[in-house]
């Protein structure tokens, strides 16, 4: 029996880590190992390349990310600190040491097995898969385990299954220009949160383009080796808000619940979802979650002048519960539109950092020109005029 073909073998023989073999590289695996025709390997062997070169071009690579990803009976149990059996134990053990050969093997393995003397080249190398996952695991509160190892920000689909955002927004906060203090409130909070202590529901309200939404993408991506993760919702979906809780209460990871661009008409289904998640009521929240939210409004909810009157009897409480919504949020950051002066330090410090040379007040009486033609003045204005100007 080749080496190849006895790999296979064990490798079917998964049990705990039955998920991973169903993964396409082990597929394409499968089928190389039971072709009994020359093309028939060839094809497999080239399918199975082909996965390889997508996800990085590391034989060894996409093995341990998919046994990191992977969630088995041993990890959940080892995260949440339950008994596992010692056949279990053994199990890990052996099968870790059937992926750790997997791993390891190289083109020329492959070539070899089929006579020839050229096959695509892929990189492997040999390592100690045990210790990288006992490694793994005793930072479970920080890697995590399925997808929430791989990823940073996620979103709710429409069938209500949380999927990685895999183009996820990369900004880092050390990027930003102004509002030092607005952030580092946001920042302080989240450390908190991580640290276990007394961590605030945040809204973070104010002008458009001032990087409210950035600023909390930016803090997840900052604190990703932390252990925290970022569920984005919509606002239709708030009434999955206990669903989502729900689902990640368990997990050793830290997650920031983000809802952009809020605001509620009068009315609102999901008002009174939103408003029993802040109120900590026991369906709608979870110890390692925290909500995240952007508006431009301070009060949240839309109001006209025709809802100060009406038919209502006791229109004022009415009135006081929608505008209060806000004030339930433990930490409310105000996001102003900046003046000249800070406008322009945004400018200033975004041209020196895209190697802009311009004498300064030609790039000053330029940057008022494009921010009059926009009709203000704001962060987002700056870099859009940064960007036009290379």
């Amino acid at each position: 029996m080749s080496k190849l073909k006895d790999l296979y073998l064990k490798l079917c023989m998964s049990s705990v880590f039955r998920g991973v073999i169903e993964k396409p590289l082990f597929k394409s695996f499968s089928a190389y190992c039971r072709a009994t025709e020359q093309d028939e390997k060839i094809k497999a062997y080239a399918s199975l390349a082909s996965e390889i070169y997508t996800q990085g071009g590391s034989l060894t690579d996409l093995t341990c990310r998919l046994i990191f990803e992977d969630e088995n009976v041993y990890i959940k149990s080892r995260a949440h600190r339950l008994p596992i059996s010692k056949s279990i134990k053994e199990a890990v053990k052996n099968e870790l040491l059937v992926f750790e050969s997997f791993a390891a093997l190289t083109t020329e393995d492959f070539a070899c097995d089929m006579g020839l003397i050229y096959a695509s080249p892929f990189r492997s190398k040999k390592i100690d898969l045990i210790r990288r996952y006992e490694k793994r695991i005793s930072g479970i509160e920080k890697y995590g385990y399925g997808i929430f190892s791989s990823y940073c920000m996620f979103r709710l689909s429409d069938n209500k299954e949380i999927e990685p955002i895999v183009s996820a927004d990369k900004t880092a906060i050390t990027k930003f220009v102004g509002y030092e203090d607005e952030r580092a409130r946001v920042v302080a909070n989240t450390e908190a949160f991580i640290e276990g202590r007394p961590a605030a529901n945040t809204l973070l309200c104010g002008d458009a383009g001032t990087g409210k939404s950035s600023t909390v993408k930016a803090v997840a991506n900052r604190f990703f080796d932390k252990g925290v993760r970022l569920i984005e919702l919509r606002k239709d979906q708030l009434c999955h808000l206990p669903y989502v809780m729900g689902k990640v209460s368990e997990n050793p990871l830290k997650f920031i619940i983000f809802i952009d661009d809020l605001s509620f008409n009068q009315n609102d289904d999901n008002f009174s979802m939103l408003k029993a998640a802040l109120e900590g009521s026991a369906s709608a929240k979870a110890d390692n979650s925290v909500i995240y939210a952007t508006s431009n409004r301070r009060h949240i909810i839309k109001e006209t002048f025709g809802d100060r009157v009406g038919d209502d009897v006791h229109r004022n409480d009415t009135l006081q519960e929608n505008l209060s919504l806000s004030e339930r949020f433990g930490l409310i950051v105000l996001f102003q539109k900046p003046d000249k002066k800070l406008y322009l330090e945004i400018v200033h410090e975004l041209a020196k950092r895209n190697n802009i040379i311009m004498d300064k007040n030609e790039l000053d009486i330029k940057a008022e020109a494009f921010a009059l033609r926009r009709g203000n003045r704001s962060a987002r204005c700056a870099e859009q005029f940064i960007e036009s100007l290379m």
